[in-house]
């Protein structure tokens, strides 16, 4: 009996330790094949929007993305982190990274001022991005999945910045940039041809330095009457369309340059730089945190009676102004004079309803200064990437993806000196005797005892 009993115990061991194997093994193929995953942050924060997972389903084949991110284990942690976010739901969506450092006269080539600045690949086209948040990745690869190749028609003939000449005063750099983006950048000349293509997304006018013939300004003017998107960048000191455009789109560059002293404060000795670094509210400028830089600018004046709605883009800084003399080494504002104190904004996005069927809304966008795309100054802060969001809202491609901004809960919490006194007296006083009462009353206690 004493043995039967011994091998039944026996039995039921080895049994035991059988199927304690046998979910173990379950449990790890389970693991392999199947993942549960809850989001308990506060309005799921932690979690892609619908959105996102849309466009993500709209790509057929790998995507990959390469950061230009030093060798920080806490940044590329970071980095690896959120696009994980986004491989949940595509996993042939590839992650590297590129040691700015290495190389460094190959990053400046490229254009690579930031940190972490991702390149996101895809059946050949390319999508730059300097921030790391949702909506810029995800605009950023519903831009790469659309079929559509888009074209930006540039005015040439008459002495504007070049979009196909790689010089300091020419854009380039900013054509390959957009290259790589899938768009086209097409010179036109209208003595050449007798009309803007019809097809052409956005109108690029930089700054003609010659006189358009009538025929010429007819046809630029007729872009914008008949609704087409235009992209006008006016420098200080001369713009021969001025008369044609400012009229139609009521906005006029004011005389002399716009000097802001506040660049110097940011380490540049240059009075005819006016940096910005922070934005009036747009959708152009949304969420944008990067310090951009202008050098030459023109002020901008709004008119009344125009039939399209100005809104700022760019904004001087309070201390300046529009300097009517050379700009020197020591400027300063001369109230006497025909000077206009600032701020000022230099740059303006206009809309009206739009007379062509297929879009809803005309958009304009004006800009006192065409320098800062110019291949000389393209790498400054976030240059480049402010005229490639300028390029998207101007094309229509904010509409690919409206992906709402998930923003932490609010934990700021504000205290009049009143009440920081109350706290500072029960957390400083209040609790103290508290705990020395309390012990008090243990010790007496004790004794009693």
């Amino acid at each position: 009996a004493a043995r039967g009993g011994l091998m039944r115990r026996t039995l039921a061991d080895l049994l035991h330790g059988l199927l304690l194997l046998l979910a173990v093994g379950v449990a790890a193929w389970l693991s392999l094949g199947w993942t549960w995953r809850v989001d308990l942050s506060h309005g799921a924060r932690a979690s892609l929007s619908p959105q996102s997972v849309q466009v993500l389903r709209q790509f057929e084949g790998p995507v990959e993305i390469v950061s230009y991110a030093r060798e920080n284990p806490k940044l590329r942690e970071t980095l690896g982190a959120f696009i994980g976010r986004y491989r949940q739901f595509k996993p042939d969506l590839g992650l590297r990274f590129i040691n700015p450092d290495a190389d460094p006269g190959a990053m400046r080539e490229r254009g690579i001022t930031v940190d972490g600045e991702l390149e996101i690949h895809y059946a050949g086209r390319t999508q730059r991005l300097a921030q790391l948040d949702e909506r810029a990745l995800t605009s950023a690869l519903a831009r790469l999945v659309q079929p559509r190749e888009r074209l930006l028609a540039v005015l040439a003939g008459h002495g504007e910045r070049r979009i196909d000449s790689e010089a300091n005063h020419d854009l380039g750099r900013f054509g390959a940039a957009l290259a790589e983006q899938g768009v086209r950048a097409l010179p036109v000349n209208l003595a050449e041809q007798a009309a803007i293509p019809a097809n052409a997304d956005v109108l690029l006018v930089a700054a003609p330095r010659a006189a358009l013939a009538a025929g010429e300004v007819a046809a630029v003017v007729a872009w914008v009457e008949q609704g087409g998107a235009l992209w006008w960048l006016t420098d200080a000191g001369g713009d021969t369309l001025v008369d044609a455009l400012a009229p139609q789109l009521g906005v006029r560059p004011l005389p002399g340059t716009l000097v802001d002293s506040a660049a110097q404060g940011l380490g540049i000795g240059d009075p005819s730089f006016v940096a910005v670094t922070r934005y009036p509210p747009h959708p152009i400028t949304e969420g944008f945190a990067l310090t951009t830089l202008y050098p030459q600018a023109a002020a901008l004046a709004v008119g009344s009676g125009a039939t399209f709605k100005a809104t700022p883009l760019l904004r001087s800084g309070e201390r300046s102004w529009t300097e009517s003399g050379a700009v020197a080494d020591a400027i300063r504002y001369d109230a006497d004079s025909s000077e206009v104190p600032g701020p000022h904004d230099f740059g303006l996005a206009l809309t009206r309803l739009s007379p062509r069927p297929d879009r809803a809304e005309q958009r304009v966008v004006v800009m006192g200064d065409g320098d800062f795309l110019a291949d000389a100054y393209l790498g400054n802060g976030g240059n480049l990437a402010l005229g490639l969001r300028v390029f998207d809202w101007l094309a229509g491609d904010d509409a690919l993806v409206d992906t709402a901004p998930v923003e932490a809960p609010d934990r700021a919490l504000a205290l009049s000196p009143r009440q920081l006194g109350w706290l500072g007296a029960v957390f400083l006083v209040g609790l103290p005797l508290l705990f020395a009462l309390v012990g008090a009353v243990l010790a007496w206690r004790r004794r009693r005892a």
